[in-house]
């Protein structure tokens, strides 16, 4: 699953929470400038994470419940989850470079 994919309100527990695989979680909404450049590099860190990192996009404004149980007040919002626990938070733009740095440790 090179590709990140869609995560909703319904699918959330299913294929991020009961994950055997950790998940980054991209909170980002079709209006969001941030958001939009930040796709690259999530692209990106999908595919050099492949079977390591399943990568998911949650749209905000369609999928409000998920967004508020975990607070996200600011985009765009990365979350990873592993073992069904939220252990790493980025809010705003980040480099790729930055991204990966952030991801590592709980990669290993």
């Amino acid at each position: 699953m090179a590709e990140p994919f869609k995560v909703t309100d319904a699918t959330f527990e299913a294929e991020v929470i009961k994950s055997g695989t950790p998940v980054l979680v991209d909170f980002w909404a079709e209006w969001c400038g941030p958001c939009k450049a930040l796709a690259p590099a999530v692209r990106q860190v999908a595919k050099l994470y492949d079977g390591k990192l399943k990568v998911g996009k949650l749209d905000v404004d369609s999928n409000v419940n998920t967004t508020m149980q975990f607070q996200v007040m600011g985009l765009p919002t990365l979350i990873l989850f592993k073992d069904g626990k939220a252990v790493e938070r980025i809010t705003g733009l980040i480099s790729k470079d930055k991204l990966i740095a952030k991801l590592k440790p709980h990669l290993a």
